[in-house]
């Protein structure tokens, strides 16, 4: 719990030093730049230990054109709403449990990174965001997920990492999401503070991730800025770069629950194409979390801790943490 207050005060830090950044007139906006850095910095090296993502999200009715025809060709995509597009890049990391081994575990996850860009799409007519998302990248040592993990425990005088030899063969990966979320569909008051609910339903196409997601969002706080929770790393729960500037720092705690009917995850089925170490996946997968969201003029800083159900037959526990941290700001 320390941690969690140790975390929630360097966001507040963040907020007012950086504040004075972000107070341009809103005619002035371009867009908003968003960070999203996941780490299981609650355990040791395990599992998903590590994600990392930078993305640009256009001002309003301002994308490239073929974005903008683009949206209004899919059929999902509602004719009234405002359309955004996003660009993103990351770099995602997975070890097994032990990363001091250097023989094959093979009982555990498979070694594997995941370096990739994305173009997407927002929906936004101010009750429900729609959120279409193209993905392409590429799985193995071309992902250099191997040289970045060994850089940082380099420099931080971690344990080095010795099992990458045995992680997943260069593959292309490609995949097609699509999110809606139904903002405050049901919403009220509750000991003098606001209080809504936001359900969400989706899905993923592709050979990184085949699956379909559900769940719901609870937000309480005062004076609920309109957004849809801070972004996240995908698989997870939608969230999203949009948000609304606020004159006044506003803020919300939140919590949410997630599930998944997953029918394809590479980084645990293993090369689609070459034989390849692989382990046997659980098919429905739960996610839960909970943060804190805050929100001044064109700033929004957020600290989301994600409890995630096991994800493979033999995973050893199912206390599988790990903590996000997003900065977005318009400018």
């Amino acid at each position: 719990m320390n941690k969690h207050i140790s975390l929630a005060t360097i966001l507040i830090i963040i907020l007012f030093s950086t504040s004075h950044l972000a107070i341009a007139e809103d005619e002035g906006t371009k867009g908003t730049l968003s960070i999203v850095v996941e780490n299981d910095i609650f355990h040791s090296d395990r599992y998903y230990t590590n994600g990392v993502r930078a993305s640009w999200l256009s001002k309003p009715g301002a994308g490239s054109a073929w974005a903008l025809k683009a949206a209004h060709l899919f059929p999902l995509f509602p004719e009234q709403a405002t359309v955004q597009a996003n660009y993103a890049i990351g770099q995602n990391m997975y070890t097994p449990k032990d990363i001091t081994v250097e023989t094959l575990s093979e009982d555990d996850r498979p070694y594997a990174g995941w370096l990739y860009g994305s173009v997407g799409l927002i929906a936004e007519t101010g009750n429900w965001l729609d959120q279409l998302e193209l993905t392409v990248g590429v799985v193995g040592p071309a992902s250099m997920a191997e040289d970045t993990q060994k850089l940082v425990h380099r420099n931080i005088g971690s344990k080095k990492p010795m099992g990458w030899d045995n992680q997943l063969k260069n593959e292309i990966g490609i995949g097609l999401t699509y999110q809606r979320s139904w903002r405050g569909l049901v919403s009220g008051k509750s000991l003098g503070l606001d209080y809504d609910i936001t359900p969400h339903a989706g899905g993923a196409l592709g050979n990184i991730y085949t699956y379909a997601n559900s769940g719901l969002t609870v937000r309480y706080g005062k004076q609920l800025p309109l957004d849809y929770g801070p972004p996240r790393i995908q698989p997870s729960m939608p969230g999203s770069e949009f948000f609304v500037p606020q004159i006044k720092m506003r803020w919300y705690i939140f919590a949410g629950i997630e599930g998944r009917a997953i029918a394809h995850n590479l980084f645990l089925d293993g090369n689609t194409f070459q034989d390849s170490h692989s382990i046997d996946k659980d098919q429905f997968v739960g996610d839960l979390q909970y943060g804190i969201v805050i929100t001044k003029k064109k700033l929004r800083v957020s600290y989301t801790h994600v409890i995630r159900t096991r994800e493979f037959v033999n995973q050893s526990t199912n206390d599988q943490n790990f903590g996000a941290i997003s900065v977005s700001m318009q400018f």
